[in-house]
């Protein structure tokens, strides 16, 4: 299929079912949402064996299915050369350790220079011809990775897998106290404290949540931990911990300011999910911030 070369805009998928619709095949044997497949029947994106297909055409084991993403244009985002580690890319994602303090999308308060203006700098830069898509989510306060997709299949395939949570996200944090166990597991619902608050709390009534942590090492007052979380909620590392009694360095939410660190001090430092094309299992890591690691050695030095 030399035609169509495999690109952040061209998906080749090879069929194993015998004689199937087309839409059936994508559907169900490649997980393409039925939004996606409309978009590709209105674009004329979708390709059989290097001819233009249609919804009800037939494929058959071995037949080579294309869908071919048309290009976008966002011009009303402004564009912003800003640091910007990225720690995996592919045809369809990229992954960013993000710094501290750097806004995801533009706000009233942040207009300019948050990450969406960075990548759509970026992908201009590697003409990449697509919309910035954002697939989870980083407080402004949290550094660490954030995944952004190239294209609208990258983004849907990606999202799913957050949602079932299949997706294994790791994360660091400086507590304080000393945590008694090694390891352990943290099973308490999580709702919002009111209505309209952005304070999030332990309640009966909440979404089921789990947290795993590990200890990696005690000081004097504080503990250094890796978090796995096993459900997606809001703050949610931030919230079990302050309920166990152990709240995050820094935390200006659930904590008390601190005077070595200017924020809270977490950090996502490991993703580990299934790659969108292959099915092959990626692991991602990103390196600890300065601002963390500053915290940890004065932790060591001063025995906090």
């Amino acid at each position: 299929m030399e035609k169509f070369k495999e690109s952040e805009s061209v998906i080749i998928f090879k069929v194993e079912t015998e004689s199937t619709k087309i839409e059936t095949v994508l559907k169900t044997d490649f997980n393409i949402s039925s939004r996606l497949f409309s978009k590709l029947i209105k674009t004329d994106g979708m390709f059989l064996n290097e001819k233009l297909a249609h919804r009800k055409d037939i494929a058959t084991t071995g037949d080579k299915v294309a869908i071919v993403l048309a290009d976008e244009e966002d011009t009303n985002v402004k564009q912003s050369d800003i640091p910007i580690e990225i720690v995996y890319e592919d045809m369809d994602i990229i992954i960013v350790n993000k710094l501290p303090n750097y806004v995801v999308h533009p706000t009233k308060n942040h207009p300019y220079g948050t990450i969406l203006n960075g990548m759509s700098y970026y992908f201009e830069q590697k003409e990449i011809k697509k919309k910035v898509r954002f697939v989870n989510r980083l407080d402004r306060d949290t550094s660490g990775l954030l995944v952004i997709a190239k294209n609208s299949f990258g983004h849907q395939q990606m999202c799913e897998q957050f949602i079932e949570d299949t997706v294994e996200k790791g994360y660091m944090a400086l507590v304080d106290g000393i945590m008694e166990s090694d390891e352990g597991v943290i099973d308490l619902p999580i709702g919002k404290a009111d209505e309209d608050s952005i304070h999030r709390i332990v309640r009966e009534d909440g979404k089921e949540s789990r947290t795993r942590y590990k200890v990696l090492e005690r000081f004097k007052n504080t503990t250094l931990l890796s978090l796995r979380i096993e459900t997606g909620r809001t703050h949610q590392i931030r919230v079990h911990l302050s309920h166990i009694g152990h709240p995050i360095v820094g935390d200006p939410l659930y904590n008390n300011e601190s005077e070595l660190i200017e924020r809270q001090a977490l950090h996502s430092y490991y993703l580990k999910f299934k790659h969108l094309r292959t099915g092959n299992c990626i692991e991602v890591t990103g390196e600890l911030p300065k601002d963390i690691q500053n915290v940890v050695e004065e932790a060591k030095k001063r025995e906090i």
